[in-house]
């Protein structure tokens, strides 16, 4: 079935993935749900890992370089 075009649009390559899937008949690898909850996890985990290693210094130097590519934008 169509979509309307006010809805937001599918990206190309889950276009390309549908399309294949449709002349193929096969269906595209699903995603493991153990390792995506394992992947989820350790990213969960990292955040607060890294920022505990990070010194005050080197905290302020992250701020000051996220700041300077903020007004580098405008």
């Amino acid at each position: 079935m169509l979509k309307r075009t006010s809805k937001k649009q599918e990206d190309e390559n889950t276009i390309a993935a549908q399309i294949t899937e449709l002349t193929t008949g096969q269906k595209t690898k699903e995603k493991n749900p153990a390792a995506v909850s394992l992947g989820r996890l350790g990213g969960l985990k990292g955040g607060r890992a890294r920022a505990a290693k990070l010194t005050a210094e080197r905290r302020k130097e992250i701020a000051k370089n996220a700041a300077m590519a903020r007004w580098r934008k405008k």
